[in-house]
């Protein structure tokens, strides 16, 4: 396989992850968007194991590049056992936190393959030999992608938890853990990540790069803890577009076109959708990021008490009767949906009111 091959399946790969996120924007084209994605990380994931026996084969013996070649095996069949038997067990009510954990195996992922360009960069093509040094602008992308790595996990462990409803530990529980002087140390962590940082961009110091990872292990479950359960499908959407640019800069640093695209893909697009979510729910998208909100707020009046809402109640023979004379229906699926499993049902009246000439249109839940 040629490294021209190489380049050209990844532009594919990278046109069919395009395609997905295009399909997956309307429920109509939602399935072809999903094969569209499974068809690309599949062409992705065989395209990258051709490039390490090929890069394998380039620098060592061919014994040593199939042996190589044997471990990638072995962990893609791991990987895709475990991933296989969730994805089956797992119910639709519970995806949020499936995608909370995936979120956190990418964001280790990306840290751990940081500490191995780290430690041996010529192992994976960043210098010549070994001892020579790191270049400053591939420490500075290791760097980014180590920490926002480690961020994206150890947050995603938490929202996973929150998610889950079933442990007893304190952090893993739905109302916001919040104490005092929590945004300065939040603050103190962060710029420290940064100073710690930017010593080892322009020295190489290991110690600076060591603390920096841990101290943003911790960060990733402060920012985290002071968010309330209800808050956590917005939290889940920026954890994804950290991963995303986790890989993006992990992509800089092995020069890999295809991380790069696909991190950049999922981190804007992330980002895009935590915007979204954050104005339907009047939420400030900084706030989100650095984590600075928990529990909705009290809305009050002038006199203190909580501001008296109007309520409309009605029968099942009213909403019928809206529907039907109705000339454009808006249908917000939303949690409760998915846990009455009424999804079959509502096609159902989706599909009678369009033959009734009414206009079925859908919106993403806040």
């Amino acid at each position: 396989m040629s490294m021209n091959l190489i380049t050209v399946l990844y532009l594919v790969a990278s046109i069919c992850f395009i395609q997905a996120l295009k399909g997956l924007s309307h429920p109509t084209t939602s399935r072809r968007g999903n094969l569209f994605g499974m068809l690309g990380m599949g062409l992705a994931v065989l395209t990258t194991v051709g490039l390490i026996y090929k890069l394998g084969a380039l620098s060592l013996a061919q014994g040593s590049a199939t042996a190589g070649i044997g471990y990638v095996l072995v962990g893609l069949l791991v990987g895709g056992t475990v991933g296989t038997i969730m994805a089956k067990r797992v119910e639709m009510t519970k995806m949020p936190e499936l995608v909370a954990f995936m979120h956190s195996m990418i964001g280790l992922a990306a840290v751990f393959i940081a500490i191995a360009a780290v430690v041996e960069p010529q192992s994976l093509g960043i210098v010549a030999a070994l001892g020579d040094a790191i270049p400053a602008g591939n420490r500075l992308e290791l760097f980014l992608g180590a920490a926002i790595g480690a961020i994206t996990f150890s947050g995603s462990v938490i929202a996973f938890g929150k998610l889950s409803g079933k442990y007893k530990f304190r952090l893993f529980q739905g109302a916001p853990v919040q104490f005092k002087g929590q945004h300065w140390v939040n603050l103190a962590i962060g710029l420290a990540i940064l100073g710690l940082g930017l010593m080892y961009t322009f020295t190489g110091d290991l110690t600076a790069f060591a603390i920096l990872l841990a101290l943003a292990f911790v960060i990733g479950v402060l920012i985290i803890i002071p968010i309330g359960g209800a808050d956590m499908p917005v939290v889940v959407s920026m954890l994804n577009s950290y991963s995303g640019w986790a890989a993006a800069g992990i992509g800089f640093s092995l020069n890999n076109s295809m991380l790069i695209i696909a991190g950049s893909l999922v981190g804007s697009s992330g980002a895009i959708l935590s915007y979204i979510m954050c104005k339907a729910m009047n939420r400030s998208f900084f706030n989100v990021i650095l984590g600075g909100f928990g529990g909705a707020p009290a809305e009050v009046g002038p006199a203190g008490a909580k501001e008296a809402r109007p309520v409309k109640s009605g029968s099942s023979d009213d909403a019928a009767f809206l529907l039907t004379n109705a000339d454009t229906v808006i249908i917000v699926p939303g949690y409760g949906l998915a846990v009455a499993r009424a999804q079959h049902a509502l096609m159902e009246l989706a599909e009678k009111l369009t033959h009734r000439g009414v206009t079925v249109k859908y919106a993403i839940h806040p």
